[in-house]
């Protein structure tokens, strides 16, 4: 006789969560607890080569006005990283080229700190608590674990809509989605924990001293309550300071009772032409203010002061650009989107705004080339949409619905107009 079971849709979505959970659980490295993966090592790896260009490209680009500066960070980060747990991932430590005071790690080792970041910090010891809290995110696997989480959470959702009749298929494809971002997600408390308290670990190893990362979550604390956040924005939406996090790196700093380096000169000399530039900043930073508030000759005259300052900052000229679109004065900012490009040809947005200005006035060949550089640095849907379109005035249909296929693939609103594009190719 056979015996057939029938399970309503939160039973099944239980029987569903608790089989992945069995077969998916692995040893932090850096703690020794068994917790939750659903992402192998081979997995996690590629997924921090695959998206640490990327990223970085839409942080804001590599910091090159002063490649030295990446390589400082660099040596920084290797000496840290031999004293890791996972010492033999292929790590890589890079400055990028953004205002904001942020850091971040992808799974395998991909670690970035901002140039503003490096602005507000006072000492090299300071610089080496937070990449050694970076290096713990990415030796600890907490992105990984993040993913598994999403992961698991719509295995749930797959199992509720197959008892609701749904389509498992579009269920399994929103799954993998929210899983291949979730390495980007904000970290949980413990996640945070974890990485200040063997970050300060790293540190003693390689010679640091750990009051720096009690002072460093000492200053972020007293920005977060005064609400002068603006520049650091980005870290406390990743990296949510607390009173908590002081406390606990306080107490582990003196409970190994070891003193250390600073290299407060050292850090100087490496960041002295950065912070030369400061006022040059300080300008942009308000005039961007003067921009959000469209006040856009004020925000015109602090932008003057900026490029005056340090010329060479491309983040100063796509802010003049965007002012100028606010004074509506289209030829003006593909000037300076000109401008931008002359500076570094390497960052996908200044291309991808200077191709829209194109296209609206009409010339479109001009505009493909742009959309062309800047799918090259970074893809995005509008550029491949764009360049399907260039494509379909060129007669080059098989391109023309390669492209939109991109831009399908790659979301957002051009994608709908792409896959409207496709179907018109297709009647």
């Amino acid at each position: 006789m056979t015996v057939s079971l029938r399970f309503s849709a939160p039973r099944r979505w239980a029987l569903a969560v608790a089989a992945v959970a069995l077969c998916g659980c692995a040893v932090n490295p850096v703690t020794g607890q068994r917790e939750l993966s659903l992402v192998s090592e081979q997995q996690e790896l590629a997924i921090g080569a695959a998206n640490y260009a990327n990223y970085r490209q839409q942080q804001g680009g590599d910091y090159y006005l002063e490649p030295e500066l990446s390589d400082y960070v660099a040596d920084i980060g290797r000496r840290l990283a031999a004293h890791s747990d996972r010492p033999e991932l292929p790590y890589e430590f890079v400055v990028v080229n953004n205002p904001t005071a942020n850091a971040w790690a992808l799974p395998g080792g991909k670690i970035a700190i901002n140039s503003g970041l490096l602005r507000h910090l006072t000492d090299e010891a300071q610089l080496a608590a937070v990449i050694g809290h970076e290096i713990i995110h990415a030796a600890a696997r907490h992105g990984a674990a993040q993913m598994s989480r999403g992961m698991l959470l719509n295995v749930g959702l797959a199992a509720i809509a197959a008892g609701s009749q749904g389509s498992s298929a579009e269920w399994l494809g929103t799954a993998s989605q929210y899983g291949a971002a979730a390495w980007m997600a904000r970290y949980g408390r413990d996640d945070e924990l974890e990485s200040d308290y063997h970050g300060i670990e790293l540190m003693v190893a390689a010679g640091y001293d750990p009051e720096a990362a009690v002072e460093l979550q000492e200053t972020f604390v007293k920005l977060s309550e005064g609400r002068n956040s603006d520049f650091i924005a980005g870290l406390f939406a990743s990296h949510p300071p607390s009173q908590q996090r002081v406390d606990a790196n306080r107490a582990h700093a003196s409970a190994l009772g070891v003193g250390g380096q600073r290299h407060a000169d050292r850090y100087a000399a490496a960041t002295a032409a950065l912070r030369r530039a400061e006022p040059a900043y300080r300008a942009a930073e308000l005039a961007g203010k003067r921009l959000a508030e469209k006040n856009y000759r004020q925000a015109l005259a602090e932008s003057d002061r900026a490029v005056e300052r340090l010329p060479a900052q491309q983040q100063f000229w796509l802010l003049r650009a965007a002012i100028w679109r606010g004074l509506d004065e289209p030829s003006k900012a593909e000037q300076a989107l000109a401008t931008a490009i002359s500076k570094n040809r390497d960052y996908f947005l200044p291309h991808l705004q200077r191709a829209a200005l194109r296209w609206q006035r009409g010339d479109r060949r001009a505009a493909a080339d742009d959309y062309r550089a800047s799918y090259r640095h970074l893809k995005t849907a509008q550029a491949a949409y764009f360049i399907g379109m260039a494509a379909l005035d060129a007669g080059d249909t098989a391109s023309a619905d390669s492209y939109f296929a991109s831009a399908v693939q790659l979301g957002g609103e051009y994608a709908q107009l792409a896959a409207a594009e496709r179907q018109k190719l297709r009647n």
